[in-house]
C-alpha cells in the first residue's frame, strides 16, 4: 500500500510540473513570452525545486514523512491551480517559484519513506516503480492537456491538476504512519543519531561525485521535462494532434527503463556486487544515451528525432533507479538528506539547461544546436559515476 501510494504521488507529482511544457507554446504566445523569457518561466521552478532539496529530505528525516509529505503535496497543488491564473510574465515566474518549493520534498521524502520500509535487496525495484510513475505521469500529461487545451483553454488543465494533489494529500495523511515504532527509528532516537553529520557529509569526495554525476545527468533530462514539447513543436515541425504522441511516447520509454533499471540493479547487485549492479549498469546507461542524443541532433527529420529521443529517454532511466538506490546505500539513514542533496545538484543542473537552451535558440534560432551541448553533459555525467566507490558509505550508521 505505502509502493502504491509513492507510485501515485509520482504521478501527481509529474502531471504537475509536464503540464507547463505540453502547454508551453500555447502560453508563450497568449501572454506574448519570448524563447529567453519562456526559459526563465522554466528554470523558475527549477531553482526553487533545487534549491529546497535538502532542506525537505531533512525534514522529512527529522520529524516523519507523513506530515511533510501530506503539507508539501498541497502547498504545491494550490500553486498549480495558480499557475492557470498568471497574467504576464512577473506573475508567472513568481508562481512557478512557488511551485518548486513544495515540489522540492516529493523525491527526497518518497526516497526515506522507501529506507524505512524496504529491505536493501528491495530498494532498486520500490525506487524503479516509483520513477516509472513519474514517467507515466509525463506520459499521460498531453493526454490530459491538449484536450483540455483544445476544448476551454490552457489555464483550465491547471485547474483540474490542481485537484489531483488535494485528494493525494488528504487520503495520505488519514492513512500513512511513520514507522515510530521500529528498530531502525528508535535506536536512531535512543542514539541521538538523527541529526545530520554535515561535516562528515560534505568532506567526503563521494558526495561531490554523486551531486556532480547527477548534475550533469540532469541537464540532459530536464530538456525532457521543460523544452521537449516546444522543440518537437518548434524545432521539428510537430502539430498539436501529433504532439500528443510525439511526447508520451519518449516518456512510456523512460517508464520502461526505469522499471527494467530498477529490476535489474538489483539483480545485478544480488549476483555480482554493488559495483557491477549500481555502478557499471548506471554509467554505460549515461554513455549509450549521449550517443543517441548526439544522433537527435545530427539527423535531420522527424521520425529520426523521434526514435533516437524516446530511446535517449529510455536508457539514461535505466540508471535512475541506481542513482537513487546508491542515495540509501551511501546514506544509510539519513537516505533522504543525501538524495535532496544530490537532487538539489541535479536541479542545478536542470536550471542551467533551461536558461542555456533558450538563450543558444534566441541567439542562433538553431534549435538542434543546445542538444550537441547535452550529449557532451550525459557523457561527463558518465565518467563522474564510473568514479564512485558504492561499496564505501558517506555517513556512517555508528553512533558518535
Amino acid at each position: 500500500m505505502i509502493l502504491t501510494m509513492l507510485v501515485i504521488l509520482g504521478m501527481v507529482t509529474f502531471l504537475d510540473r509536464i503540464n507547463i511544457s505540453v502547454a508551453g507554446s500555447s502560453i508563450m504566445h497568449d501572454l506574448n513570452l519570448s524563447p529567453s523569457e519562456w526559459g526563465w518561466v522554466q528554470s523558475a521552478f527549477i531553482l526553487s525545486y533545487g534549491l529546497l532539496q535538502i532542506p525537505m529530505g531533512a525534514l522529512g528525516d527529522r520529524f516523519g514523512h507523513r506530515k511533510i509529505l501530506s503539507a508539501i503535496v498541497l502547498w504545491w497543488s494550490a500553486f498549480t491551480a495558480f499557475t492557470g491564473l498568471a497574467g504576464g510574465l512577473a506573475s508567472l515566474l513568481v508562481i512557478r517559484f512557488m511551485f518548486g518549493i513544495g515540489e522540492a520534498g516529493s523525491s527526497p521524502c518518497s526516497t526515506g519513506v522507501i529506507s524505512h520500509w524496504f529491505e536493501k535487496g528491495e530498494v532498486g525495484k520500490a525506487q524503479g516503480y516509483v520513477w516509472t510513475a513519474s514517467r507515466m505521469g509525463g506520459a499521460l500529461t498531453p493526454f490530459v492537456v491538449i484536450p483540455v487545451m483544445m476544448w476551454v483553454g490552457w489555464r483550465a488543465a491547471f485547474y483540474l491538476l490542481g485537484a489531483l494533489g488535494v485528494v493525494w494529500a488528504v487520503v495520505w495523511s488519514w492513512y500513512y504512519r511513520d514507522p515510530s515504532m521500529t528498530s531502525v527509528t528508535s535506536e536512531t532516537r535512543k542514539t541521538g543519531n538523527n541529526a545530520i553529520r554535515w561535516n562528515a557529509l560534505v568532506g567526503n569526495k563521494q558526495f561531490w561525485l554523486i551531486c556532480g554525476m547527477y548534475f550533469f545527468y540532469a541537464f540532459g533530462s530536464w530538456f525532457f521535462f521543460s523544452w521537449f514539447p516546444t522543440f518537437m513543436e518548434l524545432g521539428r515541425g510537430f502539430d498539436k494532434t501529433e504532439l500528443t504522441y510525439a511526447v508520451a511516447v519518449p516518456f512510456i520509454m523512460s517508464m520502461i527503463g526505469n522499471i527494467v533499471g530498477g529490476h535489474l540493479t538489483d539483480k545485478l547487485t544480488n549476483r555480482y556486487g554493488i559495483k557491477v549492479g549500481r555502478k557499471a549498469l548506471g554509467s554505460t546507461s549515461l554513455a549509450v544515451s549521449a550517443v543517441c542524443m548526439f544522433l537527435a541532433a545530427f539527423i535531420p527529420g522527424k521520425m529520426a528525432v523521434f526514435v533516437f529521443l524516446s530511446l535517449c529517454f529510455g536508457i539514461f532511466d535505466l540508471m535512475l533507479p541506481s542513482a537513487w538506490a546508491l542515495c540509501i546505500d551511501l546514506g544509510k539513514h539519513h537516505a533522504g538528506t543525501l538524495s535532496g542533496a544530490m537532487n538539489t545538484a541535479g536541479n542545478i543542473g536542470g536550471f542551467c539547461c533551461g536558461i542555456l537552451f533558450g538563450e543558444l535558440v534566441q541567439q542562433s534560432g538553431n534549435y538542434n544546436l543546445p542538444l550537441y551541448m547535452i550529449a557532451v553533459m550525459l557523457i561527463v555525467s558518465a565518467v563522474l559515476f564510473a568514479f564512485i566507490n558504492p561499496e564505501k558509505p558517506i555517513i556512517s550508521d555508528t553512533p558518535r
